[in-house]
């Protein structure tokens, strides 16, 4: 499912192939995909006559600016969104979703007076699209993540780490699958008090977000972490070959060590 890496991976695709290009309509048929008030009709006033400027991401927020002091065009993967352009996906196949290319699945596109276009397929359709996002809603992101922030986000907090690292308002970016990466890794209990840790727990964590989504981004997904191949009932630590916990840690599927993870 998306995390930040499949979402910088989007980011990526757009600025190499749908840049600069010359936007002639919309096809946004599916109103429920649209939020905060958009509809079909301002969309399809807003970008035609446009091309896409930039494309920046904070978290797991696409924005796309457009020229002529144009809106930003903001897009939201959810669970199982992948962005296509001209046939091309961005980032490696999805898990716990189908990757079949079927035409019902397109929520939203952006057609090119070059004849190519950009896509959101999503099956699960818990993606969106708005105009003008407000990204000041998000955390800092965790690709730049540093201790302050990290300190910000954490604060005296009783909620479990889990939570607190998966909340968007905190940290912008992380979901289910790396943030379990990122604990185990650290040896830190994803259901502790977050305002528990201390200076060197703290700084360990810091240094495994940034780690891990370095590595990871390099393999290829949010998928692809030393934890991943463990997370099913009875698998074992890699670490230490404990059985790993699982259970539900911030109303997610969660899996630790209860050996090493304290």
């Amino acid at each position: 499912m998306p995390e930040i890496l499949e979402v910088e991976a989007a980011r990526r695709l757009i600025e190499e192939r749908a840049l600069d290009r010359l936007v002639s309509h919309v096809d946004a048929q599916d109103a429920w995909y649209l939020k905060r008030g958009l509809t079909a009709d301002a969309l399809d006033t807003a970008l035609p006559g446009r091309v896409f400027t930039r494309a920046r991401r904070r978290g797991k927020l696409l924005m796309l600016d457009t020229s002529g002091d144009g809106p930003v065009l903001g897009l939201h993967l959810g669970m199982s969104g992948r962005v296509v352009i001209d046939g091309a996906a961005a980032g490696d196949p999805l898990l716990y979703t189908s990757n079949d290319d079927r035409p019902e699945w397109y929520r939203f596109r952006v057609h090119f007076v070059d004849g190519g276009g950009l896509a959101l397929r999503d099956p699960r359709r818990l993606g969106a699209v708005e105009l003008d996002p407000d990204e000041d809603r998000l955390g800092p992101d965790a690709m730049t993540l540093t201790r302050a922030q990290l300190d910000r986000a954490l604060d005296r907090s009783r909620a479990p780490l889990k939570a607190i690292l998966m909340d968007q308002a905190r940290v912008a970016g992380l979901g289910n699958l790396l943030v379990d990466e990122v604990l185990w890794r650290a040896a830190l209990d994803p259901a502790r008090p977050a305002g528990s840790l201390d200076g060197d727990e703290r700084r360990v964590l810091q240094r495994s977000i940034r780690t891990v989504v370095r590595v990871l981004g390099r393999r290829g997904g949010s998928h692809t972490g030393d934890l991943m191949e463990a997370r099913v009932p009875g698998g074992l630590c890699p670490r230490d070959g404990a059985p790993l916990q699982r259970r539900t840690v911030g109303g997610r599927t969660t899996y630790s060590c209860p050996l090493h993870q304290t």
